[in-house]
Order: C-alpha cells, then sequence, then structure tokens
C-alpha cells in the first residue's frame, strides 16, 4: 500500500516552534533598544539642558546684584544642575533595568526617588520661578490691593458709625436745652429765670454743642481721606497689571502702599467714638455745681432738689451716650496690612495652588527621564522572560554559528562526525521527502 508524499509535509507546528517565537521576540526587543539607545543620550541632554536655562532664570531672579560675578555664579549653578540631571538618569537608564533581584531593584528605586527629590528642591522650583515667577509677583500685588482695600472700607465704615454718634450727642442736647427752657419758665424748680438750675443746664448743653460741632466738622476730613485713598488703590490695580517688568512694578506698589497705610491711620484717628466715651464721661462726672441763688429758705431747697434731679438724667443721659459710643468704638478693626515686596522663587511658593500647570510643568521637565526608565525595566524583563525559556540553539545567531564551527574545526572535528549526545532534533538534517517515493 502506498502512502502519499503529502503526508509528510503536512505537519503542524511541533513544541520547538514556540521557543523560537520567544527567541525572536527578544531579538525583537534587543533591536529596538538598540536603535532607541542611539538617540536616548542626546534626548537627555537636550532635557537637561532645557531644566539649566530655567533654573539659570530663576537663580537670577533670586540675585540682586547683576555684576559678572552674579552671572558667573547663576551659570555655574545652572551647569551643575544640567550635569547632575543627565548623569542621574544615565545611572539610573542603565542600571535600574539590569539588577534582576528584588532588593537590588528596591535599592536602585529608592535611589531614584531620594534623587528625584534632590532634583526637585535644588532645580524643579526655580524652573517654577521662571515660567510663573512675574505672574505669581503679580498675583502677590494683587491679593495685596484686595487687603488695603478690604482695610481701608473697613476703617471707614468704623470711622462713619463715629460720625453717626453726632445724632445721639445731638439728641442729648436737644433734651438739656429743652429742660433749661423750662427751667427759665420755671416749669422745674418753681423759680422762674435763669438761675442756679438753669446755668447747670446750660452748661452741659454747650458741652455737648461743642463736641457736636467737632464731630461734624470732621466730616469732609473723612471724606477726603476716603476718596484718596480710593484713587491710591486704583493706581495700585494699575500697577498690577501694567506692563514692563514686574521689579520697577514692584518698588511703584510699595510707595502707593506706605501712602495708603498713612490713610487708613488718618480715618483710625477721624473716629468721633473714643471722644464720645470720654465726653459722656466728663458729662457725669465734671459738673461745676454753681451757688444756690434764690432768696429763701424754701426756694434754696427747691433748688437742691431740682439739682439733684438734674445730677441724675445727666448721668443717665451720660451713660446712654457712653454704651452707644462704647459699642462704636469696640467694633472690630481690620487686620494690620504691610506689603512685603516677594522675589519671583518666593511669589510662586506661596502662590503655588494658583500656578499648578507650571509646577506641573516645571517638575515633568526633570523627572521625565523617570517613565523612560520604568520602560526599560518592563522591556528588559520581557528580554529576559524570552531568553529564560529559549534552548541555546534557537538563541544563536549566524555570526555565533559561524564562531562554533570555526572552534569544531580548530579542534580537528569533521562535519560528519556523529552528533553529540543529548543533541536537539533541530539541529539535525531531515530528510527531504521526494515526491512519488514510496
Amino acid at each position: 500500500m502506498t502512502r502519499s508524499p503529502d503526508t509528510d509535509l503536512d505537519t503542524g507546528p511541533g513544541p520547538a516552534e514556540a521557543p523560537r517565537d520567544t527567541a525572536q521576540h527578544a531579538r525583537e526587543l534587543t533591536g529596538h533598544l538598540a536603535w532607541l539607545d542611539s538617540f536616548t543620550g542626546v534626548a537627555l541632554g537636550v532635557l537637561a539642558a532645557a531644566s539649566g536655562i530655567y533654573t539659570y532664570i530663576g537663580v537670577r531672579s533670586l540675585l540682586d546684584d547683576s555684576g559678572a560675578w552674579t552671572t558667573f555664579a547663576a551659570l555655574a549653578y545652572s551647569l551643575a544642575v544640567s550635569v547632575a540631571i543627565f548623569v542621574f538618569w544615565t545611572y539610573m537608564m542603565r542600571l535600574l533595568p539590569a539588577m534582576r533581584s528584588a532588593a537590588s531593584r528596591t535599592g536602585l528605586l529608592l535611589s531614584m526617588g531620594l534623587g528625584s527629590v534632590a532634583i526637585i528642591a535644588m532645580s524643579s522650583w526655580l524652573n517654577a520661578a521662571a515660567l510663573a515667577g512675574a505672574a505669581a509677583v503679580e498675583q502677590h500685588l494683587a491679593h495685596t490691593v484686595q487687603d488695603y482695600q478690604a482695610a481701608l472700607e473697613r476703617t471707614h465704615a468704623n470711622t462713619i458709625a463715629g460720625q453717626s454718634l453726632s445724632r445721639d450727642v445731638a439728641r442729648v442736647r436737644a433734651s438739656f436745652e429743652s429742660l433749661s427752657d423750662q427751667e427759665e419758665g420755671g416749669n422745674l424748680s418753681g423759680l422762674a429765670g435763669r438761675g442756679a438750675v438753669f446755668r447747670i443746664l446750660t452748661q452741659k448743653a454747650a458741652e455737648l454743642a461743642a463736641l457736636e460741632d467737632q464731630i461734624a466738622g470732621q466730616g469732609r476730613a473723612v471724606e477726603e481721606a476716603f476718596a484718596e485713598g480710593n484713587a491710591i488703590l486704583s493706581r495700585m490695580r494699575a500697577l498690577t497689571v501694567q506692563a514692563g517688568a514686574v521689579e520697577n512694578r514692584s518698588l511703584l506698589f510699595s510707595e502707593e502702599a506706605v501712602r495708603l497705610s498713612g490713610i487708613v491711620a488718618r480715618l483710625r484717628q477721624l473716629n468721633a467714638a473714643p471722644l464720645v466715651v470720654r465726653a459722656a464721661g466728663d458729662l457725669r462726672d465734671s459738673v461745676v455745681l454753681p451757688t444756690l441763688d434764690a432768696g429763701s429758705a424754701l426756694g434754696r431747697q427747691s433748688q437742691e432738689a431740682t439739682i439733684a434731679s438734674v445730677l441724675q438724667a445727666l448721668r443717665d443721659r451720660a451713660d446712654t451716650l457712653e454704651a452707644a459710643a462704647t459699642q462704636v468704638a469696640t467694633r472690630p478693626e481690620p487686620a494690620e496690612v504691610e506689603y512685603t515686596p516677594l522675589s519671583a522663587a518666593d511669589a510662586v511658593i506661596r502662590y503655588a495652588g494658583n500656578f499648578v500647570p507650571s509646577w506641573a510643568g516645571a517638575i515633568a521637565i526633570d523627572l521625565l527621564p523617570g517613565v523612560l526608565v520604568f520602560i526599560l525595566m518592563v522591556t528588559h524583563q520581557a528580554i529576559r522572560t524570552s531568553r529564560g525559556v529559549s534552548a541555546l540553539q534557537d538563541t544563536m545567531t549566524v555570526a555565533e554559528l559561524r564562531a562554533a564551527l570555526e572552534a569544531a574545526r580548530a579542534l580537528g572535528l569533521d562535519d560528519r562526525a556523529a552528533p553529540v549526545p543529548g543533541a536537539s532534533d533541530l539541529t539535525r538534517p531531515k530528510p527531504i521527502p521526494v515526491r512519488g517515493a514510496e
């Protein structure tokens, strides 16, 4: 019975095909790494140089002097940062993917984390200062303007509340004037005319009238100070968005801030509430009693009784006025505002939450090679895994095979020598089936 020659050709992939696929996969990954390694160093150098440039700009923003030594110092620092970044990530790219044990890999990962923190500390925050330093200083100026505006408005409100005490003073004065008119007609002590009781009442009414005039005279000064403060605030707002170097604008801003602080202090001094508190105390405690001028003993007794009632009324009115003035005087004062100039680097740190994209870019330009390190770790692990399941003859290249043959000839071995025991069937020649043979 004849057997079809196609039977020898129709064989499926045997167990030896899988090792060949893994070996091919390992060779492909190795070739990709060789091609990528040809320009990885250049790319890493470009990233390190870019970080060094932004670091130089950030360092210059911290240094006040603009001489040659300052420039040299900034260049030296930025160059040191660039070299450190290049060397550090080169070490990580070469050594970390080659580690095979968990202990060595963990140690280098901890070293990479520590080095990343050092890079952020010496470079990334300066890069952020270079990227967003001017905007951060402008943000500081804008926040300071808001603080000054709040202080000015709160102080003006307290001062206006003090000015409103003039109505309470006028009410008390009117009550004493009404009592003096009644006393002049004899409706209080029973003695018509301008006697001792009348003089006490007119004395206190005159004191209150003087206090009322003093408070009213401060109204114009309060409005002028508030208008001047608003004008200064307008100039300060313009400086926050004005074109030009932020350092020059900060200098002008500080001058305006000093003027505005003086305006706020003047408004505090114009607050009439403390004055009214003191006047209420004088109204109650400082009373000059006149001599009783009634012609009879009965009249003098009536005057004494009326004066006692007037003094009690004085105390009651003074307590009411003092309570109203104390309520105004104890209103919360605005927090003391003082403008502190900030450098670009300090402003970026203080207002870091407002410049998250700039911080992210500044950190990414320094730590981006870390992503490449992890990519290399994964690729090298895949190569080791593929090579680990392959036999030696499956991973040999043509050059290695030729070298092996040359070594065999050098040792005097013949090509027709018996196969080495244990050799794979892949190294043995297979018979070529001939069509038509049985």
